[in-house]
């Protein structure tokens, strides 16, 4: 797949660096980098390489408003991988996908107030990183409010593309603990054989386990899985399904192979 751009004017960039990519029938602005007719359809974690100069990932995208309800189009976020100099002109870059994009949620009302450090979001990353190719992370932290975690699961899931969306928080009984109602208001295929290996393996540590309602499920081509908010148990959880998800992800991206082995 190749995606092709316009580059406004030469553009030096260091490692780490972030640039706008515009895709839109009608920009309302001119960042230096604009497609030159319409894009593949891109999602973070892509990168983007030139015959000639820095590859750049993809790590944000957003839609562009339109005149009506549709979108005029969708704005990236792309970051460089290496620092150099892009040529200004169109160049066609290989769009390149290696490893998965991951997003982590803590819902936290002290947390997302300052109140209280995060330590769980971190160890969703870390713990995912161990055992999955995880290329990029990306960790939010937002108030046990349902419609905030509804809006953010599919932007991320549907507009920015990521592959695995983990949370952590609001799994269990607390007034506040809202986060699997607001999850099944999202997810399109339910993984139950994901929640029951969950519980299986908090019920190995505590009898306490059986009282967290997460659950787990697909938006889109994502894996949504809840775990509760500690970072012992999110390791305990993600543990017991870390195996399933990459042939769970291929069979989302439309592998025809058969499930079973033998």
């Amino acid at each position: 797949m190749e995606a092709s751009l316009l580059v406004a004017a030469p553009l030096t960039l260091a490692a780490g660096d972030r640039v706008a990519v515009l895709d839109a029938d009608k920009p309302l602005f001119a960042p230096r980098l604009v497609a030159a007719g319409r894009l593949p359809r891109l999602a973070v974690g892509m990168t983007l390489t030139p015959p000639a100069g820095p590859a750049l990932m993809l790590v944000g995208a957003a839609p562009v408003p339109g005149d009506g309800d549709a979108p005029a189009g969708r704005l990236y976020t792309a970051k460089a991988l290496e620092a150099g100099v892009l040529a200004a002109g169109q160049t066609s870059f290989a769009v390149t996908k290696h490893g998965l994009a991951l997003a982590w949620v803590t819902l936290s009302d002290k947390g997302s107030q300052g109140l209280r450090a995060d330590a769980a979001g971190p160890a969703i990353a870390e713990t995912c990183a161990a055992s999955l190719p995880v290329a990029l992370a990306q960790g939010h932290l937002i108030p046990d409010e349902p419609a905030e975690l509804r809006a953010l699961l599919l932007d991320l899931a549907v507009t920015q593309g990521f592959d695995l969306i983990v949370t952590t928080g609001g799994t269990g009984l607390s007034p506040r603990d809202t986060t699997p109602e607001a999850t099944l208001g999202v997810i399109e295929k339910r993984l139950p054989g994901f929640e029951a290996a969950m519980l299986l393996a908090s019920l190995a540590k505590t009898p306490h386990a059986m009282l967290s309602r997460a659950v787990a499920g697909t938006v889109g081509r994502a894996i949504v899985i809840n775990v509760p908010g500690s970072p012992k148990a999110v390791r305990e959880t993600l543990a017991a399904v870390m195996a399933a998800i990459p042939h769970g992800l291929d069979k989302l991206r439309g592998d025809p192979s058969d499930c079973g082995q033998g």
